[in-house]
């Protein structure tokens, strides 16, 4: 009167499933891989503030930044596009320090402290640049 089911319950654990034919990741791996994602996303807006408003700052702030994207990727260095020069700077640090702060989150949760140091700095960095200099008042 009834069939039998063919399919596997929705309920079932992953032992009770044989194994699959596509390597899985852990958790440890996928931050890995989020991590040098937004860094790597960072180090563009990063190219493209230094072909605006060249610095040394900047500069040593994009060797930092492919360096920890290469260490996340097991040595292999990130691609380095040539800059679209946007007129705007104000815009690229806002997407910098929006990025930045993506990347503090992931670099927390993992605790990679090399990263988030990094990404602290370059945050403080970018949020000053959009404050621009201040001048210290006297308090009466």
């Amino acid at each position: 009167m009834y069939e039998p089911i063919r399919t596997k319950s929705v309920h079932s654990t992953a032992a009770d499933s044989p194994p699959s034919d596509f390597p899985h990741r852990s958790r440890e791996e996928e931050l890995d891989i989020q991590l040098a994602g937004h860094l790597a996303a960072l180090l563009a807006v990063t190219d493209e503030l230094r072909a605006l408003v060249p610095s040394a700052e900047l500069d040593t702030a994009a060797e930092r930044l492919a360096g920890q994207v290469a260490r996340l990727r097991g040595g292999r260095t990130p691609v380095r596009a040539a800059p679209a020069a946007e007129d705007r700077p104000a815009a690229l640090h806002r997407r910098a320090h929006a990025l930045a702060g993506r990347a503090l989150v992931v670099a927390a949760s993992r605790a990679d402290t090399a990263a988030a140091i990094l990404s602290a700095q370059r945050m403080d960095a970018h949020a000053a640049a959009l404050t621009g200099p201040r001048e210290l008042t006297a308090t009466p």
